[in-house]
């Protein structure tokens, strides 16, 4: 019996498959560190389709200059260089976050999980708000200074989970009390109440903040329960967060050496299927620019 209208779950080993009741028959087909992925078969288009579910990738990276949002509001992450999936074996190194927005647990080498990117997340909404870096560190250890500074000393529980040497410096440093978040954002940074939606309040916005700007990482909110927050459901979409994923970028055509000619054939074809998709009239009859330069009209990728 599904517990969420429109969506039933299905459950392969430990993982856990929740679509719209449009897919039916769904079949594991196979797995490895990015996640899971089943077969499908969707009863709108009668075809045959493929879910995923991934093992909770994060972006390590996020900062304002790799976010671009549309005209339309659309958001996308750009630069995913330092992404990671959680549960993979690797270093993980202090180094992988530009260090204003750099979650403590990363500062202090402790090892980190996806809701790293929530602390990051944080630091970028506040400072869209206050107009300003929140925690403009110059180096790693004035970084932990400023955010301690402001968000106050973390607790005991926190300290005994760090290094030794890393424990001893903090444990020494003054202690801070910190500053409530009513100071931090004051409603005077806020614009007026929205009559749209009555939940974009300055105090909801604030404890939003409250709840991403956490030192100790297993106090800080999840990405799942950040999205159902009232700040932020208002545009929470089920159906679109639980869609099946897009299929997998090839990055081989990346690493292929073409020329200048052959490069410019295959950018002509993927505008010539961004077309055709999106449903815009295309002439077969126009020759891509990389075919027409050619000797002899020959096709540079064969």
């Amino acid at each position: 019996m599904s517990v969420r209208p429109g969506f039933n779950q299905h459950i392969f080993g430990d993982t856990e498959f929740w679509v719209p009741e449009c897919y039916i028959k769904l079949e594991p087909k196979g797995g490895g560190a990015q996640g899971l992925v089943c077969a499908a078969v969707d009863t709108v288009t009668q075809q045959n389709v493929a879910i995923k579910k991934l093992s909770r990738p994060f972006q390590n990276d996020l900062k304002p200059s790799n976010i671009v949002v549309k005209s339309d509001c659309t958001l996308k992450i750009l630069d995913f260089g330092l992404a990671r999936t959680a549960g993979t074996t690797f270093m993980m190194t202090p180094y992988v976050v530009t260090r204003y927005y750099r979650a403590p647990e990363v500062i202090l080498g402790m090892g980190y999980t996806e809701n790293v990117d929530i602390w990051s997340v944080g630091c970028i909404m506040g400072e869209m708000i206050r107009g300003g870096v929140l925690f403009p560190g110059t180096d790693h250890i004035d970084q932990w200074n400023k955010i301690i500074e402001q968000l106050g000393t973390p607790s005991q529980q926190f300290m005994v989970r760090l290094q030794p040497t890393v424990r001893n410096y903090v444990e020494n440093r003054p202690r801070y009390p910190g500053f409530s978040f009513e100071k931090l954002f004051p409603d005077v940074l806020f614009p007026s109440d929205s009559s749209e939606h009555n939940k974009l309040k300055a105090c909801q916005a604030r404890d939003l903040l409250s709840k991403m700007l956490v030192i100790d990482p297993q106090s800080r909110i999840s990405v799942d329960d950040a999205l159902l927050h009232p700040y932020i459901n208002v545009w929470y979409d089920e159906q679109e967060v639980n869609a099946p994923a897009p299929g997998p970028y090839d990055h081989s055509v990346d690493e292929r050496e073409h020329t200048v000619e052959q490069w410019k054939e295959l950018i002509y074809q993927e505008v010539m299927e961004y077309e055709s998709s999106h449903g815009r009239a295309t002439s077969s009859s126009q020759p891509s620019p990389a075919v027409n330069n050619e000797p002899n009209g020959t096709d540079p990728l064969r």
